[in-house]
Order: structure tokens, then sequence, then C-alpha cells
């Protein structure tokens, strides 16, 4: 087997650096009850289009990032990010198969258990009382999932990144 030499990984992280900053840029009041899972959404990317570079060791510590950035209990970005990647890892060959709307359908499931998980931790340490609009951030990343994609794959393609 011929072993490929990593190029441009670099792209990888800037990109999940992006994602971060998008994760704790300011919304306007409305909009912040729905605002995207961005991380969990350039993670998903990276893992179904290069699984031998971007895995759950890396969902964790770019969680653990994401915990000290938003201030929040240490540990709860870094084991939802881990478990959205477990659910997309043991689903990639089918989602790879899928056209983009049964991605999406898929990957709001996972990212609406995702949420449950958040807002089981949030119940459990008092901080959120539990509503139902746990659900749209889930919604929002599923409708987004078709634009992220298309751009993330354009600058992997333009890029070359393996």
């Amino acid at each position: 087997m011929i072993a490929l030499r990593a190029r441009n990984t670099w792209v990888i992280w800037l990109s999940l650096a992006l994602a971060l900053l998008l994760s704790v840029s300011s919304l306007p009041q409305f909009m912040e009850v729905g605002r995207p899972l961005w991380l969990a959404l350039f993670l998903t990317y990276w893992v179904l289009a290069l699984p031998h570079r971007v895995g759950m060791t890396t969902a964790w510590c770019v969680g653990l990032l994401a915990d000290v950035l938003n201030g929040s209990l240490l540990g709860q970005n870094a084991l939802i990010l881990t478990l959205v990647i477990f659910l997309v890892m043991n689903l990639q060959q089918r989602l790879r198969m899928f056209p983009m709307w049964q991605q999406s359908m898929v990957l709001l499931v996972v990212f609406g258990l995702a949420q449950l998980v958040q807002l089981w931790l949030n119940a459990l340490t008092g901080s959120r009382p539990p509503t139902l609009a746990f659900v749209l951030p889930a919604l929002v990343s599923a409708l987004l999932w078709p634009w992220v994609c298309v751009i993330l794959r354009g600058v992997h393609k333009r890029l070359s990144v393996n």
C-alpha cells in the first residue's frame, strides 16, 4: 500500500478555527436561539471527506477549545462533538452514498441527539431550563449542511487537501 503524504492539512485546522470563531460570534438576540452547530458541521464534513485525518480525537480537542472559549463546563462540548463524530463515522459509508437532502435528514437526527445530550447536561448543572427550543440549532444546521458541504468540498478540491 502506498502511504500518502499529508498535504495542506493546515486547511482543515484553519476551517476548524473559522468554525470556532463562527460559534462565538455575536448574533442578534432573536437569532441566538437557533445558532448553527458550526463545529459539528465542519467536523462532519472533514470526517466524511478525510476519515484518515480527522476523527474523534480531533473532535475531542476542538471541543475542549470550544469549552474554554465559551466558558462552559469543561468537557461538555468535547463530549457532544465526540458523540456527533462517533455517529457520523458509524454512518459514513451510507452518508456518502445518500443525496444531499437525505444527508441533511440523517444529520438532523444526529445533531438532534447531540442537542438532547446538551440539554440533559444543562439540566444536570442547572444552567438552563428544558425547552423545545433545543431542536432549533439542529434544524438550522441540517438546513445549512448542503451549503457548508459545497463550500468545503470546493476548498478541499481546489487546494487538494489529503
